[in-house]
């Protein structure tokens, strides 16, 4: 005798549905057990403030990565601004040196 696909299919699922129940049963046994939940629950908090403390550290590495580069590209800008306003005013200056010596040679 031949399954079919679809027999087959019923039967991946059947097999799915109960490894999951057995698992989350296993899982909510040891929740709900007096000593083992005490345990349990002791670890998850454990884990729990170690997540929050390695987020808040790599939070403010973050933070200060980022405080360096906006600091790096401000001063950048800065040094970019002051010498662009040099080479106006040395524009300016020959731009008037120019006019005043066209003036003179009139």
């Amino acid at each position: 005798m031949t399954t079919s696909p679809a027999q087959e299919t019923r039967d991946y699922r059947f097999l799915m549905g109960l490894l999951a129940g057995a698992v989350l049963g296993a899982g909510l046994g040891m929740l709900l057990a007096p000593q083992a939940a005490v345990e349990l629950r002791r670890r998850l908090a454990g884990s729990a403030k170690s997540l929050g403390k390695t987020a808040s550290e790599r939070y403010q590495q973050a933070s200060a990565r980022v405080g360096a580069a906006a600091k790096e590209v401000t001063s950048k800008g800065q040094a970019i601004r002051d010498s662009l306003a040099e080479t106006v005013v040395r524009g300016a200056q020959k731009v008037e040196r120019y006019a005043t010596e066209a003036k003179t040679d009139q």
